[in-house]
């Protein structure tokens, strides 16, 4: 039995759904151990007993003003802390912005080997297998950890939390860390995103290419997204040509997803775009091209222009909502 030291994240002031994922992948390689749960922030103790429901057994947070606002100085000197305390035989972070800019930080201070993006765990002989993409998605590798810490990182979406259970009891504790000698300090945060579902968790996201034209291209779009209760996203051309903010690039160079349904309006296929996307469970292409590259891994194509084909989709989806 291993104990394993997850670590959550919370956004506006409510837990993102990658911590009970991380929660779930840290029983798989516990084998029954003791999972810890990790909060840091400005006041966030208030959320531990939702990650107990969740699995974990028990949730160390760690309270500062400093950390109110994310650097990765002030964070990895909580959760060292934590790790010092606990001393765990494995972690667990999600591979999101802030778990690939915290991860590597802390394996290094460690001198621990890290297995990042990992998006699923299997059973060998009693050790865990990480399995995790390699050459933008065309293969996948397996790695286990012979010696030292098990370090890992999961693509949020891949790895199912456990069920809820609320009445399930923990403790959570608070522990005081010393936050100093701070590089850089965040004064303001201006977010560029869109509001509603985060599209690194997104179930059902609607992405544009260069076919949706203009920034006003993007509006049934996002109708449908709205819709399906998804998310919008886009690829390096739209982006480039500034149809829509860097925020929503999908792909090699901007967000990794796997919603259970992508659907891809106007978007050609670059191999770049589906190194993000190709691993979505449902894949639907929407293209005037029937030779574009989208549609090789498309599970459903529909040869046709994206403004004739989104407001269709959207008058039968509303038609299935009434009834």
């Amino acid at each position: 039995m291993k104990k394993i030291v997850v670590l959550a994240e919370a956004r506006d002031g409510a837990l993102r759904n990658v911590s009970f994922e991380a929660i779930s992948a840290g029983k798989q390689i516990s084998d029954g151990g003791e999972i810890v749960s990790v909060l840091v922030g400005g006041s966030v103790s208030s959320l531990g007993s939702e990650l107990i429901a969740y699995g974990a057994d028990k949730v160390v947070t760690v309270e500062d003003e400093k950390l109110k606002k994310y650097s990765s100085d002030g964070y990895a000197q909580a959760i060292l802390a934590v790790i010092e305390a606990e001393d765990p035989d494995g972690m667990v972070f999600g591979h999101t912005a802030l778990g690939k800019d915290l991860s590597p930080r802390i394996a290094g201070k460690l001198g621990s080997g890290l297995i990042s993006d990992v998006t699923s765990i299997e059973e060998d002989a009693g050790e865990a297998v990480f399995v995790r993409p390699i050459y933008s998605g065309k293969a996948f590798e397996k790695k286990v950890v012979k010696d030292g810490l098990v370090f890992v990182t999961i693509r949020p979406n891949n790895i199912a939390p456990l069920e809820k259970e609320s009445g399930r009891s923990g403790d959570v504790i608070s522990m005081d860390v010393e936050i100093k000698d701070l590089r850089t300090i965040i004064k303001d945060v201006v977010r560029k995103t869109t509001d509603g579902v985060d599209l690194s968790e997104a179930k059902v996201i609607v992405a544009g290419g260069r076919g949706v034209k203009s920034e006003d291209g993007f509006e049934p779009l996002k109708e449908l997204a709205n819709l399906l209760g998804g998310a919008v996203g886009a690829s390096r051309g739209a982006c480039d040509a500034e149809y829509c903010d860097y925020s929503l690039q999908i792909g090699q160079t901007g967000k990794v997803v796997t919603p259970d349904l992508y659907i891809a309006a106007g978007i050609s296929g670059a191999i770049q775009h589906m190194a993000g996307m190709s691993n979505s469970k449902v894949i639907v292409a929407i293209n005037k091209d029937p030779e574009a590259n989208i549609f090789k891994v498309a599970d459903y194509g529909i040869v046709g222009d994206l403004f004739d084909v989104i407001p269709l989709l959207i008058e039968e989806f509303k038609k299935v909502k009434v009834s």
